[in-house]
């Protein structure tokens, strides 16, 4: 086709094997839209299309995609708002006998169905990084690191410390929108068979808050994490190798570790214990 349709957040080129959406920067795009940029959609990810009536006089057009072809439609787990979906676009509505023609197009080009074996829309690019409420989480393509902040860490994490996750020791990733109640990002390891504590205790999950953990920071973020282990190859467990980190940062943590023990929340004996695990790193 070759063909270019443009709405209003967005604009889908037809192509012979793909849709390439491109998603505006304007102030009233979605920030999720401005963060994706573009994406690539192979027409083998698509199961069906859809031309529906939109809200004031406009229309919407919609592929969706097969199930598990998309790391980031997989990772949000029907979670998104209607707005924010990226793959719907809106036109006005004298628009509607062209986007019927492209809906038609595309449906006769068709010719997959079902769950797809394997990630077949590219997932954000790494590396990425965002804020949740008690800690930073960053992810290089091999690696998710969370590190904590004193201000909003529970004791529990700061006992455990920042922590550092191969991808080849995760089985997937479990993201709660910000949104909602309770929102939080946990990391699910391959060798963890037990039930997991809530989130603001559990050293494999951040957690959200106002402002913090955006859905157009913290979904990316797990859409790449899920794809990157998807084609990783489990590792045998392993003993951390030593980071050496900032003096200032280990001096930090162990003046909060010292306010935790005052208030009687750490003992003597794990005071003593992670106090010389921090000076270890230096």
């Amino acid at each position: 086709m070759g063909d270019v349709l443009a709405g209003f957040h967005a604009a889908w080129e037809f192509e012979s094997d793909s849709v390439l959406i491109r998603y505006e920067r304007g102030i009233r795009t979605p920030k999720l839209f401005q963060a994706l940029g573009e994406r690539r959609v192979p027409l083998e990810a698509i199961a069906r299309v859809t031309l529906t009536p939109g809200r004031r006089g406009s229309v919407v057009l919609r592929v969706e995609p097969r199930p598990g072809a998309d790391p980031l439609m997989e990772a949000a787990a029907g979670q998104l708002k209607e707005s924010s979906d990226p793959y719907r676009l809106v036109l006005p509505a004298e628009r509607e006998t062209l986007a019927e023609y492209y809906a038609d197009e595309l449906l006769a080009r068709l010719t997959e169905s079902g769950p797809a074996e394997r990630h077949l829309v590219p997932a954000p690019e790494v590396p990425l990084r965002f804020k949740a409420y008690d800690g930073k989480a960053s992810f290089d393509g091999t690696t998710v690191s969370f590190h904590w902040f004193w201000t909003g860490a529970s004791s529990a994490k700061w006992k455990a410390g920042d922590q550092r996750f191969p991808v080849g020791e995760l089985s997937g990733v479990e993201w709660r929108s910000p949104e909602v109640f309770e929102g939080h990002l946990r990391l699910l390891r391959r060798d963890d068979s037990a039930s997991s504590p809530q989130a603001d205790q559990d050293p494999a999950a951040v957690v959200f808050g106002l402002g913090y953990g955006p859905v157009h920071e913290s979904l990316p973020f797990a859409a790449a994490v899920l794809a990157a282990v998807r084609t990783s190859e489990p590792v045998p467990a392993m003993v951390a190798a030593t980071v050496r980190r900032d003096p200032a940062d280990i001096a930090d943590r162990i003046r909060h570790l010292g306010e935790l023990h005052q208030a009687g929340l750490v003992t003597d004996e794990e005071f003593s214990s992670k106090k010389a695990e921090l000076l270890a790193e230096l």
